[in-house]
C-alpha cells in the first residue's frame, strides 16, 4: 500500500497577494523578448526594469513607497541600450548590477532613502562583451565578484573593486547561454544553453567538470541550478513542448534521478530556490501561476506541494531573499510579481497558529556579511555562506554596510589614480579628502534636488488653488 499523503510542514502553505494600496502601480514594465526576471528585491528596494525611450532604466523603489508611482520618479538610466538583467549584491543592500543591450555591465549604489534624482554615474562600468549581456549574478560568498554572461556565449568573472575580468570563459558554449548559476559557497556553476546541454564548470580551473547534453529535448529555453546538496535542477521542455523539471546528479549526468512532466504551455519556467527549506518555485513567464515543490533525499525526490493561482499573467517576478520576510507571520517566501503596469507582493505562508518563533521553518540563513573577499576568491579559496538567525527579525546594519563598498569600490579607484600621479605616501594622504569631497558632492546634489522638488510642487500646488477658486466661483 502506498502511503497516500505523505508528512510535510509545507504541504499547506499557501499564497495571497497583498491588498491594492501595497501594490506598485502604473510601472511601464519593459517589453523587451527576453527571459530575463525583470525585477530584483532586497529588505531595502524593489528594482523592476521599465521600458525607456532612448536607451535602458530600471526604477529602484523603497519597499514601502507603495501605491501609484509618479511618472517623473527618478530612475537609473545610464545605459545607452534596453537593460536585460538586474542583481541586487548579496553583500550590500545598497549595490545593484545592471546588463544591457550596450554590451556593458554596470554597477550603482543607491543612496540610503532611494533616488531624489534620476542616477546616470554608476560606480563602475565593466566592459568586456563584444554582444549584448543578458546575464547578471554576483558570487554568493566572496565580496565584490561578480558574473556576467553575454550573446557572443563567454562568461566573464569581475573583480568588481578593481573594475577587471579576472576569467573569461570563452570556447565553452557553442550557443546563447541562457542561464548561469553558482552553487551554495560559489566554488562551481552550472550553466544551460540553446545546444540544449547542462554544463557544471569550475570557473577558477577553467574546466567543464560533468556535462549532460540534451538534458531537455524540447527547443525552448532551459533553466539549471545548483541545490545546496550540490544536485542540480533543470527546467525545460520535452520533444511534444511538455514542461518538465529534472533532478540530477552531478557525480552520475547520464540519466536524471527524477523527471516529471507538467502542462504543455509555451512560458519559460523560472525557478526560484530556498536552500534552508529546500522548497523550489516555478514561475512561467505569462503563466498566472507559481507551482511550488519540496526536494528531498528519497525517492521520488521532488514532491509537488501546491499551485498558486491568479488571474492575471506574469511579465517577470522578484523573490525576496530570506532575511527579507516577515518571521512574525510564518512567512516562507514573497515574490514581486509583474503585471503589464503594475507590481503586486504575494506572500507565501505555513499556517500556524503560534505566536512563538517557529525555528523549524527559519534555520539560520545566510545573512550579509560576505565569508571571502575576492582576491581570496579569486587565489582559490572557498567559504561557506555566513549565517545568521531570524529569531529576532533582521535588522540591516545601515553604515557598516554602506562604507565597505564605498571604500571597497570607490577606494580602488580614487588609490588607481593617486597611485599613478604621484608616490604612496602621497595618496595615503589624499585619499580620506577626496572620498570626504566625493561625499559632500553627493549630499550636495541630493539637497539641490530636493529643493527643486520642492519648487516644483509650490507651483503645482499654486496652480491647482488657482484652478480650485476658479471652481468656487
Amino acid at each position: 500500500m502506498r502511503r497516500v499523503v505523505r508528512q510535510s510542514k509545507f504541504r499547506h502553505v499557501f499564497g495571497q497577494a497583498v491588498k491594492n494600496d501595497q501594490c506598485y502601480d502604473d510601472i511601464r514594465v519593459s517589453r523587451v523578448t527576453w527571459d530575463s526576471s525583470f525585477c530584483a528585491v532586497n529588505p531595502k528596494f524593489v528594482a523592476i526594469i521599465i521600458e525607456a525611450s532612448g536607451g535602458g532604466a530600471f526604477l529602484v523603489l523603497p519597499l514601502h513607497k507603495s501605491g501609484r508611482i509618479d511618472k517623473s520618479y527618478p530612475t537609473v538610466c545610464g545605459h545607452t541600450g534596453p537593460v536585460l538583467d538586474i542583481d541586487w549584491c548579496p553583500h550590500n543592500d545598497q549595490v545593484i548590477a545592471s546588463g544591457s543591450e550596450d554590451c556593458t555591465v554596470m554597477v550603482w549604489q543607491i543612496p540610503e532613502n532611494g533616488l531624489v534624482s534620476p542616477l546616470s554615474e554608476p560606480v563602475v562600468v565593466l566592459e568586456g562583451h563584444s554582444k549584448r549581456v543578458g546575464i547578471i549574478t554576483w558570487h554568493p560568498t566572496a565580496r565584490n565578484v561578480l558574473l556576467s554572461a553575454g550573446c557572443d556565449n563567454q562568461i566573464n568573472i569581475w573583480n568588481v573593486g578593481t573594475g577587471e575580468v579576472l576569467i573569461s570563459l570563452e570556447d565553452m558554449h557553442p550557443d546563447v547561454i541562457y542561464n548561469v548559476s553558482w552553487n551554495r559557497n560559489g566554488s562551481l556553476i552550472c550553466t544551460s544553453c540553446k545546444d540544449k546541454a547542462i554544463r557544471v564548470i569550475d570557473p577558477r580551473k577553467e574546466t567543464i567538470i560533468a556535462e549532460k547534453e540534451k538534458a531537455h529535448d524540447g527547443a525552448r529555453p532551459m533553466r539549471a541550478i545548483f541545490l545546496s546538496d550540490g544536485n542540480i535542477l533543470t527546467t525545460g521542455f520535452s520533444r511534444m513542448s511538455e514542461r518538465q523539471l529534472a533532478l540530477w546528479n552531478v557525480q552520475n549526468m547520464e540519466e536524471p534521478m527524477t523527471v516529471s512532466e507538467m502542462d504543455t504551455s509555451n512560458g519559460v519556467l523560472l525557478p526560484f530556490y530556498d536552500p534552508d527549506t529546500n522548497v523550489v518555485y516555478l514561475c512561467g513567464k505569462g503563466d498566472s501561476s507559481i507551482r511550488y515543490f519540496e526536494i528531498t533525499d528519497e525517492a521520488p525526490y521532488v514532491h509537488f506541494l501546491n499551485t498558486f493561482v491568479t488571474k492575471e499573467p506574469q511579465r517577470g517576478m522578484g523573490y525576496m531573499p530570506k532575511r527579507g520576510l516577515d518571521v512574525n507571520k510564518c512567512e516562507i517566501a514573497r515574490f514581486y510579481k509583474l503585471h503589464e503596469r503594475k507590481c503586486e507582493p504575494i506572500v507565501m505562508t505555513v499556517p500556524r497558529k503560534s505566536d512563538l518563533f517557529q525555528d523549524d521553518l527559519y534555520p539560520d540563513t545566510a545573512g550579509p556579511d560576505p565569508a571571502l573577499e575576492a582576491e581570496e576568491w579569486f587565489e582559490g579559496k572557498n567559504g561557506d555562506p555566513i549565517l545568521i538567525s531570524l529569531k529576532n527579525g533582521y535588522v540591516p546594519g545601515k553604515n557598516r554596510e554602506f562604507k565597505v563598498v564605498k571604500k571597497n569600490i570607490l577606494d580602488s579607484k580614487t588609490n588607481k589614480n593617486a597611485e599613478n600621479s604621484s608616490p604612496a605616501n602621497k595618496s595615503a594622504s589624499s585619499t580620506p579628502s577626496i572620498k570626504s569631497e566625493a561625499k559632500m558632492e553627493e549630499i550636495l546634489k541630493e539637497i539641490k534636488s530636493l529643493k527643486d522638488l520642492i519648487s516644483s510642487q509650490e507651483k503645482r500646488i499654486i496652480k491647482l488653488e488657482e484652478q480650485m477658486s476658479k471652481v468656487a466661483i
